[in-house]
């Protein structure tokens, strides 16, 4: 349905990244997995979590706009979240670097958000001309939940941001499923894990998808 990756030219080692609506529970699994990975140390690889939109002065324009307390253009957004990517990968410390120095890199949200977010707001062409240089992650998976238990869960919040309303992620549900499959098709290994159980069982199901990473073997070798 969405043509998608002529893309990727290189897959970096050591890298995954956590896709899903908002509500799906990235961010909690990420920091679930932190957990677990502390707990076994120094028997795991060096485990590096990370986020985008980052912390810095770009991602702190991102998210203001995210809450609708900045009013970008569409396209402007798209153009952000591209530049803020290309300081995570290839900064001093970034992602690249760590990769290729062996720790783990797992990202919550990477291209693959912004070819589903901004190609419904933009249209496919800008987010993927904006993210074609960009490597694909090892491993990627896509948390799915229902677009309207993820609402649920999202009513709590404060404030919502400007894709937290139904019709919209029921897009987003749409769209991801629809691009999974041309990351297959390039070479990274894709999950589908099952967002409407428990924060314990998915976390398990996190743990046992991530551990079969091949650093997790390269580590074994070593020892």
């Amino acid at each position: 349905m969405y043509g998608i990756l002529a893309l990727y030219m290189e897959i970096l080692c050591n890298f995954a990244v956590f896709e899903g609506g908002d509500g799906s529970g990235t961010s909690t699994q990420l920091a679930m997995l932190g957990h677990k990975f502390a707990a076994l140390r120094p028997h795991s690889p060096v485990f590096f979590p990370t986020a985008e939109p980052m912390e810095g002065p770009i991602g702190r324009i991102i998210r203001s706009a995210l809450k609708n307390n900045l009013a970008l253009q569409p396209d402007t957004l798209a153009r952000l979240f591209a530049a803020d990517r290309g300081e995570h990968l290839y900064a001093v410390g970034g992602i690249t670097e760590r990769c290729k120095r062996g720790e783990l890199v797992i990202c919550d949200r990477y291209v693959l958000s912004s070819l589903v977010y901004q190609g419904i707001e933009c249209g496919e062409e800008l987010p993927r001309s904006l993210n074609t240089c960009f490597p694909a992650p090892e491993l990627l998976l896509f948390f799915d939940l229902d677009p309207q238990i993820a609402q649920e869960r999202i009513q709590g919040r404060p404030s919502l941001e400007i894709y937290e309303h139904l019709e919209f992620q029921k897009k987003v549900r749409e769209r991801y499923h629809a691009l999974l499959g041309g990351y297959r098709e390039a070479g990274v290994r894709v999950e589908i894990v099952d967002a409407s159980q428990s924060p314990e069982k998915v976390a398990a199901a996190v743990w046992s998808l991530v551990s079969k990473m091949p650093i997790f073997k390269k580590m074994g070798n070593e020892e």
